[in-house]
């Protein structure tokens, strides 16, 4: 599992260092959410961590955008993806403001 370099973290997290290395680990985690790019799809997505546990994600790992507490708080998150985006680059394109260097180029 890897993650953005600017994680996003939601406001009812505790110990985010401790969430981190638990996702990485596969741990089961009863209230976390986490905002992901999958490659597969090419869009940002709310999963609960416990959907890692399967197969299919072990072998196609997601890209960690966010973690958050619930599913309210992980789409808030998205919403201030959005609001940066909008403000940045005057689109509303998420996954390219996410995976833009400073000079605009994809660094996927």
């Amino acid at each position: 599992m890897k993650f953005y370099k600017n994680l996003y973290i939601g406001n009812t997290i505790k110990n985010p260092g401790k969430t981190r290395r638990k996702l990485k680990r596969h741990a089961k985690l009863q209230n976390v959410y986490v905002i992901a790019y999958m490659a597969e799809s090419g869009q940002l997505s709310i999963y609960h961590n416990l959907m890692f546990q399967q197969r299919y994600y072990r072998e196609h790992q997601p890209y960690v955008i966010g973690i958050a507490g619930n599913h309210d708080e992980a789409v808030e998150i998205i919403c201030r993806i959005a609001e940066e985006s909008v403000r940045e680059t005057g689109r509303a394109d998420l996954v390219a403001y996410l995976f833009s260097d400073q000079q605009g180029k994809c660094v996927l």
